[in-house]
């Protein structure tokens, strides 16, 4: 019996043996050179990975940073709008209501001139007034009922009164209109009433 390894079978031609190691040592190279291609590949997949998750980041960042201006100068329009409003208030403020009655006739027309602006300036920013009229049905999606008073002229559950107008803004609630409300007239009860 031989003493070789029985596991690995004996080259019944040695003299062969150096074309098999020549085709193993090109194949070796080949695979080195794809390799080498491959890592090259990697390296810029990874390196273009690296830029895009920079530029997601600095998109996210400008995009925070725009939605912060956004929120902080949103109604920049609307309160150059009103400072024509406050500038006709003060010039209505400087008028000498000692002179004449016609200073207070001036006055009072510049504030309704400035009235006027106002509710255009309103209009322009879909800000709409809530003022029911007496006798409406009190709505507690608009009003808000401040009171309820006996009334023989309204219907209970209407408008009695409005305190102060509410406002809509882009047709959502900004403040209720506070109104009071009537109620059915307490019946006199007991005797000799």
């Amino acid at each position: 019996m031989s003493s070789s390894n029985p596991a690995v079978p004996e080259d019944p031609n040695p003299a062969a043996g150096t074309a098999p190691d020549a085709l193993a040592v090109a194949d070796m190279e080949s695979l080195k050179a794809v390799l080498a291609v491959t890592q090259a590949q990697v390296t810029e997949n990874l390196d273009k990975f690296i830029r895009a998750k920079a530029e997601t980041e600095n998109v996210r960042r400008r995009a925070e940073t725009d939605v912060a201006s956004a929120h902080k100068f949103a109604i920049e329009r609307f309160a150059l709008e009103m400072l024509a409003v406050k500038d006709s208030l003060e010039r209505a403020r400087t008028v000498d209501l000692k002179t004449s009655d016609a200073a207070l006739e001036k006055m009072f027309e510049g504030i309704d001139l400035t009235l006027k602006l106002m509710d255009s300036i309103f209009q322009k920013f879909a800000l709409t007034g809530i003022s029911p009229a007496i006798g409406e049905k009190f709505d507690p999606e608009k009003h808000q009922a401040m009171s309820a008073q006996d009334s023989a002229e309204v219907p209970p559950n209407h408008v009695l009164m409005v305190l102060q107008k509410g406002y809509l803004l882009n047709n959502r609630l900004l403040r209720p209109a506070l109104v009071i409300v009537a109620k059915a007239q307490a019946e006199a009860s007991g005797p000799g009433a």
